[in-house]
């Protein structure tokens, strides 16, 4: 079940006994949390019958008595347990949970691992509740993910704008939407997020990221990727070498796999780029100006840059020299 379907439940004032939210992925879990807090029990009611354990504090005997207390003047009482991890005594809820209340509805929220589900707490919540597991989005998957959420918030963006978002941001999924929300306030009456609404309201350059990095490496423009290194050592919040490099093995490792692709035209190659048609001509690009051979010299100079800056191999040259040295490397020959 997703989150979605879950809050559609909500608002049907369809309710399961328990629920239990678990898993790697926080941003779902508290949405689920922020709609239950301020939705389940109306505000007339809240002060009775909605009670907030925090799972360093929580107690399952205080948990327990709280669960098997009947709701007052209202049908339903909830209860939650945040941080559900950190609750020592969190299994030994499983005598609630084999005897609950139907006016009850327990929520647990256990961010940033999984339960057992061999345990007999998890098959006694499979029983009676629902289970939601909240897994990361994969890194491919994130710019559909945000193509997704911006049009569900009545907003239009260019794939490069996407790009530019989860080149500086990553897989963060609240700080995605955070920023999306801020950029909505900031629009106005105007519909479509654009490069230069990401660097006036977020404050990510539209001429010095790591898209642009990738492109002046493409093209081989040497003068242009030491202007946008020498961009990231003054701002180093913007694009720090530990994210740098990364991104651009991801990228330039896509371009390597083209060529063990039997169609190389843009047609098949756009899903291997979330459909980003600006990526896919990156792609081309630099695949016309390196062959095979170079592709698989950047991936070497890569991997060995990227050692170099956990400093393996290296005295302690500063961030910036590695990526100048690295990049002159890219384009010589």
């Amino acid at each position: 079940m997703t989150a979605d379907k879950i809050i559609e439940d909500w608002k049907k004032r369809k309710y399961s006994r328990v629920y239990l939210l678990h898993g790697e992925e926080g941003y779902f879990i508290d949405k689920l949390l922020d709609f239950a807090e301020n939705n389940i029990i109306n505000e007339q009611e809240s002060d009775f019958n909605k009670t907030i354990f925090y799972g360093k504090d929580a107690d399952w005997v205080a948990v327990t008595n709280t669960c098997r207390r009947y709701p007052m003047f209202a049908d339903k009482q909830l209860v939650i347990i945040k941080e559900a991890q950190f609750m020592s005594s969190l299994e030994k809820l499983e005598t609630y949970l084999n005897d609950s209340l139907s006016s009850t509805i327990l929520i647990i929220s256990h961010k940033g691992k999984t339960i057992d589900k061999r345990t007999k707490f998890y098959k006694s919540i499979e029983k009676i509740g629902e289970v939601f597991l909240s897994s990361k989005i994969p890194d491919y998957k994130i710019h559909e993910w945000i193509a997704d959420y911006v049009t569900r918030v009545g907003l239009k963006i260019s794939a490069k704008s996407i790009s530019l978002l989860q080149d500086n941001i990553g897989n963060d999924l609240s700080r995605i939407v955070s920023e999306i929300e801020k950029l909505k306030i900031n629009l106005g009456n105007k519909k479509t997020i654009d490069e230069d609404v990401i660097e006036k309201y977020i404050g990510i350059s539209k001429e010095f990221n790591i898209f642009e990095l990738q492109a002046a490496i493409a093209t081989k423009n040497l003068p242009a990727a030491i202007k946008i290194i020498n961009y990231f050592n003054s701002n180093p919040k913007s694009a720090p070498i530990q994210m740098a490099l990364p991104a651009l093995y991801t990228f330039i490792s896509k371009v390597y796999a083209i060529y063990g692709m039997a169609n190389k035209s843009e047609f098949a190659l756009k899903p291997l780029f979330y459909h980003n048609s600006h990526a896919v001509a990156q792609a081309t690009t630099m695949m016309n100006n390196y062959g095979y051979n170079g592709i698989e010299k950047l991936i070497l100079l890569l991997n060995h840059y990227n050692l170099k800056s956990l400093g393996v191999g290296d005295s302690g040259t500063d961030d910036a020299a590695l990526m100048k040295e690295m990049v002159a490397k890219m384009m010589v020959g």
